[in-house]
């Protein structure tokens, strides 16, 4: 894996939060297109993978994958620490070779509990909301993530945004409501959890922003802070909670297919949690939220051939490609800078 290192005064203003005094509609960089492009290929995985655990080998424990998760990558960026490969703070990011293999002091784990908590709770919601309900219908009600992040940014940061991108934002979630107007009317449980799921992401994101510079680390220092305090929590919750001992007398647990779905599950999560650190911080909270919605265009495919779960009509079509005009309509405002 490359380290984040940078030679460039440049590249140092690319990679300020958002809650610092940059414009909020600055143009979007190169560097900003190809993190968003790579967020969206993450997740789009990801989702299916997830699914295909909950729905398709119907795993019962949804916390114990989000533990597995949150371990390999705190592993991970171990490893890469110790090897140099990578820094946890913003000041070695941009030397050419890291110095030293420090971890992060324990005065700026506290300081980063809140991102972690917020985190821990973004990864509960996120991996039980998909459970219950369809993929399409999934990334449908998804989309109004982009409201709570708005909010979100608002009250935390006074941020605000032009009327060219409320228009747009605006438009998307009216095409949300179009697209599930036909499915909107079953299973409250599973779209209340989707749309509690969406709120925690909207917290979860603003807390990256709020809090990301003042810390001093950069995005694989952020992610360690969330493993180091989230794993062990988590640990003890779903040994609390039965999880563990369910897990062991899951009758798949030892199937070739089933341990490749988990595996590669963790290696998505890892490079989606730093994909939207990088996303966040490089453009900002709500650009993250926008390119959640256009992936949901390729994720709606996905989910139509592989799941088949929701029958295909012209209502739902209408409401997913007025959403996705939305999407692209705010990705231009954000190229042009408007």
């Amino acid at each position: 894996m490359v380290s984040m290192e940078s030679s460039s005064k440049n590249d140092e203003q690319q990679n300020l939060p958002i809650f610092s005094k940059k414009n909020p509609n600055t143009a979007m960089t190169k560097k900003g297109v190809y993190v968003a492009i790579s967020y969206m290929a993450c997740a789009v995985l990801l989702v299916i993978f997830n699914k295909a655990a909950l729905s398709s080998y119907s795993f019962p424990c949804a916390n114990v994958i989000t533990f597995f998760q949150m371990l390999s990558s705190t592993l991970i960026l171990y490893v890469l620490r110790r090897w140099k490969v990578i820094s946890f703070t913003v000041q070695d990011s941009h030397t050419v070779v890291a110095r030293t293999t420090d971890l992060v002091p324990f005065k700026k784990v506290l300081h980063c509990t809140p991102v972690a908590l917020s985190y821990l709770l973004y990864m509960l919601v996120s991996m039980e909301s998909i459970r219950g309900i369809n993929v399409p219908m999934y990334t449908t009600l998804r989309r109004t993530t982009v409201f709570f992040t708005m909010m979100a940014e608002y009250f935390l940061a006074r941020k605000k945004y032009s009327s060219y991108v409320v228009t747009c934002v605006g438009i998307i979630i009216l095409g949300a409501f179009v697209a599930g107007a036909r499915d909107l009317s079953f299973d409250y449980y599973s779209y209340t959890v989707v749309l509690v799921s969406n709120i925690t992401t909207a917290v979860y994101l603003a807390c990256i922003s709020s809090l990301g510079e003042s810390s001093g680390l950069n995005s694989f220092g952020l992610m360690w802070c969330n493993g180091i305090i989230c794993t062990p929590i988590l640990l003890l919750w779903i040994a609390y909670s039965g999880d563990l001992e369910a897990t062991m007398n899951f009758s798949y647990l030892y199937t070739t297919g089933f341990q490749a779905v988990i595996v590669l599950s963790c290696a998505l999560a890892f490079l989606l949690n730093y994909s939207v650190f990088l996303n966040t911080t490089i453009n900002s909270a709500l650009t993250q939220t926008v390119c959640g919605n256009l992936k949901d265009l390729f994720t709606v495919g996905f989910g139509w051939l592989v799941f088949r779960g929701l029958p295909f009509d012209l209502l739902n079509i209408a409401g997913q490609c007025l959403s996705f005009l939305g999407s692209c309509l705010y990705a231009y405002c954000k190229l042009k800078g408007i």
